[in-house]
């Protein structure tokens, strides 16, 4: 009936949120291993950006770097604040498109949006992929 298949919708939607969700709160408390329990063994981390000639590039960073990062920041100094903007899920897989803002120790630093793609291990959604983009302007 719809109403089941509604509820199993919201429910892998809220799961999908729930593990995005802890990423961030690894984050901003600087929690290595929580934040590496968020993503799938080989997810891959992807920004796009400008070069200083102003030319598009696509810049890679392996998970272990960016964890490694994370945890070098003092706890509660980044606050990457997302809005959920849609939710896509097909069975296993599952996109998120999340503009946010980003403050380091309270002050605005750029804005963008966060292209999730999660897969569903086991019983758990794992982040498989984020490609996102980086901007100091437009961030309205």
């Amino acid at each position: 009936s719809f109403s089941v298949s509604k509820l199993h919708a919201q429910t892998a939607e809220d799961s999908v949120k729930a593990t995005i969700n802890q990423m961030f709160a690894a984050m901003k408390g600087t929690n290595a291993k929580a934040l590496l329990g968020c993503f799938a063994d080989r997810s891959t981390l992807q920004t796009v950006l400008r070069d200083k000639q102003g030319k598009i590039i696509v810049r890679s960073e392996p998970i272990t770097e960016f964890v490694k990062q994370v945890a070098s920041m003092p706890k509660d100094a980044g606050d990457e604040r997302i809005i959920f903007d849609a939710i896509k899920i097909d069975g296993a897989m599952a996109s998120v498109w999340a503009p946010y803002k980003f403050y380091y120790n309270g002050k605005f630093s750029h804005c963008g949006v966060n292209n999730f793609v999660l897969v569903k291990l086991g019983s758990q959604w794992k982040i498989q992929y984020i490609i996102d983009t980086r901007r100091r302007v437009g961030c309205e």
